[in-house]
């Protein structure tokens, strides 16, 4: 283990110091540095293709050098760095970075906010959180460039978890707000930087992992140290966003503006298809997790809590309050909408 993780830091070292390595650019070209919450393995395919294809149409224009988790800053000072310029750009979700922000709180997996990964663009292009998001990173000094949505959220155990019963005492890595929430059920949250949760695993400081789908699980070796998957989960989809420095994003000219927003987008729809098939595809083909299931009665007390979770956050404050009541809206409206919009 002490020699793995020598060899993580020195892989992430070397992966930091390859940007810097590249060839000379044109006199004249803008360079900007974007961080991403993923790690090497994961932002193969989050992140990385889409900043290829920037790159390659955007010649000697423009270059945007990625650093992966905590490569540059560790991930909870990312919205800081970005904010002051340290970097120019971030992938993550407003929870993760500890943006400032009254809408931090929904980024990542808020409580059951969505059921599918289509409820994400949905919200935020034809439900109004676009609005909202632009207006509490402009107040800020931060480009909110666009939302998107990833992988459901699921545990991945050692022990297997078949009730509620068996969440208690559970040392879990998870987000900020999902750890919040799953206190009430005795699972105990645990903050570790991104590259030492396989490793935590192994050496029993952590019991499991509420941060990704299986998808994820299998890409980064989690479904190597875990042995169990828990069916259920607490969110449809992570909602994570493309951000960046006011001042950097500004300087910008429109048509790489717009290069940027069209790169972007095709990252969201990437991670779409990517994510919703890897899902369907593991649980049926994977080998490397045995399947469990909390039954649907007993999980209903976790829905239940999530909707009085919406309002205890409601009542912090009256932007908070908007948002959980577009997220009412948007449930009702998808559960009077019927098949395939929501089942049951």
């Amino acid at each position: 283990m002490t020699t793995r993780r020598k060899f993580l830091t020195s892989a992430a070292a070397g992966a930091a110091a390859a940007p810097l390595a590249a060839p000379a650019l044109a006199q004249g070209t803008i360079t900007w540095r974007m961080q991403t919450y993923a790690g090497p393995a994961l932002a193969e395919h989050v992140i990385k293709p889409a900043i290829d294809s920037f790159n390659k149409i955007a010649g000697d224009r423009m270059q945007i050098e990625l650093f992966f988790a905590d490569q540059l800053v560790p991930t909870g000072e990312l919205f800081r760095a970005m904010q002051n310029g340290t970097i120019d750009a971030v992938q993550s979700d407003d929870d993760s970075m500890a943006s400032p922000t009254e809408v931090t709180v929904f980024g990542g997996y808020f409580p059951f906010a969505s059921r599918y990964s289509l409820d994400v663009p949905v919200l935020f292009n034809q439900y109004g959180l676009n609005e909202i998001w632009d207006e509490q990173y402009s107040a800020v000094g931060v480009k909110h460039i666009s939302a998107g949505a990833w992988d459901p959220c699921h545990f991945a155990t050692k022990d297997p978890i078949n009730s509620l019963e068996d969440l208690k005492g559970k040392r879990v890595f998870t987000f900020p707000t999902a750890g919040r929430f799953l206190t009430q059920f005795g699972v105990v949250p645990v903050t570790l930087p991104w590259e030492d949760i396989e490793v935590a695993v192994q050496t029993g400081e952590l019991d499991g992992i509420a941060w990704s789908g299986i998808t994820e699980d299998y890409t980064v070796g989690w479904a190597d140290v875990t042995n169990y998957f828990l069916t259920n989960n607490i969110s449809g989809a992570w909602a994570g966003s493309f951000f960046a420095n006011m001042e950097s994003y500004n300087a910008l000219p429109d048509d790489l503006k717009e290069l940027l927003k069209v790169c972007m987008d095709q990252s969201h729809y990437y991670r779409q298809w990517w994510y919703w098939g890897g899902e369907a595809n593991l649980r049926v083909n994977g080998t490397k997790m045995e399947l469990t299931s909390i039954p649907d009665a007993e999980w209903q007390q976790v829905e239940d809590a999530a909707l009085k979770f919406w309002d205890e956050i409601a009542a912090e404050s009256e932007t908070k309050a908007k948002v959980v009541e577009i997220f009412k809206q948007y449930n009702a409206d998808m559960v009077e909408a019927g098949r395939p919009y929501r089942y049951g």
